[in-house]
């Protein structure tokens, strides 16, 4: 790290010497700030295995279930950029315990839940209590932590990140297996709880102030922008997670709605800066092409790796009658995978760029194919079994491509606008799985009266599929065009692996 490297300088030095001293309960404190992040992570997957038994304890229609996971995943991501800004103006302990606060109460509210629409209701309010948690936690560690301890504090972060999502499906499943079947989907919810009130005594008690918070203009937060954002996504899920329930043709009028909505967040956006309004999308970032390309491979890739949990969940539990701990199991190599790949695929992308993140997308096509095989092929609930490889392959490829992808989008984004830049990302994910769940979910319940659990689940992987079917394309023209330039600028030669970075620019750990 930089301040390591110039510590050996006389004037370093001294600088050095006028540094305060680091906090001596800043281990703690990063220990407080994972625990929050594990909870809001761990919610995105662990809900998945409690969906059958909510759909039969609460007599939830097929779009209720998808507006549980979209609704968290779409709160949590319109108010991520905000919310990083509300805690630098503001405070990040204050506004950390304020996302504590309502993540919690909301928490207790699904578990409380004594009808679908309530709990849609209370998970889209625990969606942003996660997303007021979820920045702070990056500044707190840049603010805490400097040189070599700031790389093991987010290092740490990056192992809870994977952990949360790996342990989700296999701790939902066993929660319903101890509380039971019928109303053992509450303490999925009902664990947060304990959890909150010891992490939120224990932030107030640790946590450090601010330096610079002081007041926040509103026009700062940009909500104009975010409620455009979020109306104009809205309108295009609408009529795919309520393709059961509205009959007739006049709800697809709602795309063309959707459409004019971002058209006009889009203009709204590009002229914020020059009305002194911060806005939640900087524009000007999309003219690198790493940044939009990485943003747009990963909107389609997380439309379509977050919908197989939801799919998944429901055809082995609902139509072939397994326990939620025996579908938590059968799903967890998916994560396991991903875990495990993901420190690898992030040391190598620096080699391979964008190619590695080509190999990872046709693993994860070939794992789903894998796993629509599987089904198959093995008749009634041993099709949990022979799922597991496909997913676990599908798993590997997903570490290949989440990490690396991130490395590559931020490649050329400078240092000080990294915080927004990688916020936006966040969003794109976010809003992605939303759409994803919306657009699988439609397919998955249209053909499920007429044809049956079997053909409803591989129509809706088919529909996952092409989502990463759809990034691995974008992935495979970026490296054809890089390739090409590369022989334009260096003659016939055939290219080196430097030649296959797939981002027209400098490998990331150049930058």
């Amino acid at each position: 790290m930089p301040e390591s490297a110039t510590s050996q300088g006389g004037a370093a030095g001294r600088e050095s010497e006028m540094a305060p001293a680091p906090d001596p309960r800043r281990w703690q404190a990063l220990a407080v700030c994972l625990v929050a992040g594990f909870m809001t992570l761990l919610d995105v997957s662990i809900v998945n295995v409690a969906l059958p038994s909510i759909r039969n304890d609460l007599r939830s229609p097929e779009s209720d279930l998808q507006w549980v996971l979209s609704g968290y995943s779409l709160a949590f991501g319109l108010l991520l950029i905000p919310a990083g800004r509300l805690g630098d103006a503001r405070g990040r302990r204050e506004v950390f315990l304020a996302g504590l606060a309502v993540f919690t109460l909301a928490s207790v509210a699904c578990g409380a839940a004594p009808s679908s629409f309530w709990l849609v209701v209370a998970r889209v309010v625990q969606g942003l209590g996660g997303a007021l948690i979820s920045p702070q936690i990056s500044a707190l560690i840049q603010q805490l932590f400097s040189g070599q301890e700031r790389g093991r504090a987010f290092g740490m972060f990056s192992t809870v990140v994977g952990i949360s999502t790996a342990v989700g499906p296999l701790l939902g499943g066993l929660l319903i297996q101890a509380a039971g079947r019928e109303g053992g989907w509450r303490w999925v919810f009902f664990v947060n709880l304990p959890l909150g009130l010891v992490c939120f005594l224990l932030a107030r008690r640790l946590l450090p102030d601010t330096p610079a918070a002081g007041r926040v203009r509103p026009r700062d937060l940009d909500p104009v922008g975010v409620l455009l954002l979020g109306a104009g996504v809205l309108a295009l899920l609408l009529p795919f997670v309520q393709a059961q329930q509205w009959s007739g043709d006049g709800k697809w009028l709602l795309v063309a709605v959707a459409v004019v909505l971002l058209g006009v967040f889009a203009c709204w956006e590009a002229r914020c800066g020059g009305r002194g309004t911060v806005p939640v999308l900087d524009m000007s970032l999309f003219r690198m092409h790493s940044y939009w390309l990485g943003c747009l491979l990963s909107l389609l890739y997380f439309a379509g790796f977050t919908s197989i949990f939801f799919i998944s969940t429901l055809y082995l539990q609902a139509g072939l009658h397994c326990t939620a701990l025996q579908a938590g199991l059968a799903i967890t190599p998916f994560a396991l995978g991903a875990a495990a790949a993901a420190g690898p695929g992030g040391r190598m992308v620096g080699r391979y760029g964008r190619p590695l993140v080509a190999v990872g997308l046709s693993m994860v096509v070939v794992g789903l194919g894998g796993t629509v095989f599987a089904v198959h092929l093995v008749p009634g609930s041993g099709v949990a079994w022979a799922m597991a490889a496909p997913l676990l392959l599908a798993g590997v490829g997903s570490g290949l491509v989440i990490a690396p992808n991130l490395t590559l989008t931020l490649s050329q984004v400078p240092v000080v606008g990294g915080g927004s830049a990688a916020g936006t990302l966040q969003t794109a994910q976010r809003v992605g799985s939303a759409i994803g769940i919306a657009a699988v979910g439609s397919v998955f319940f249209a053909r499920l009266p007429a044809a049956g659990w079997r053909s409803a689940f591989d129509s809706g992987l088919i529909v996952s599929a092409a989502f990463v079917l759809g990034a691995l394309v974008l992935a495979l023209t970026d490296v054809g065009i890089s390739r090409r330039n590369a022989r334009r600028t260096h003659g016939l030669s055939a290219p080196g692996p430097s030649d296959w970075k797939g981002d027209h620019d400098e490998p990331p750990h150049r930058q």
